[in-house]
């Protein structure tokens, strides 16, 4: 690493955009997985709108517990 780094030149907000949507990654465990991907062979949909699904219906539950 240097001692000294030379920022005259750069830009500020050269890269930002206030507008942008990051998606982020979600991770499993295997047997999560496993079980997902049967759900989804079976039903004939994709593993994240299964995902998603019930990631809304306990969010709903979560707000009625309020």
């Amino acid at each position: 690493m240097k001692g000294e780094y030379d920022f005259s030149k750069g830009e500020r907000g050269k890269f930002y955009h206030p507008d942008i949507k990051i998606y982020l990654p979600i991770y499993l465990k295997p047997e999560n997985l496993e079980y997902l991907a049967k759900i989804s062979k079976e039903k004939g949909i994709a593993i994240e709108d299964i995902v998603n699904d019930w990631i809304k219906k306990d969010i709903s539950i979560a707000k009625t517990v309020k």
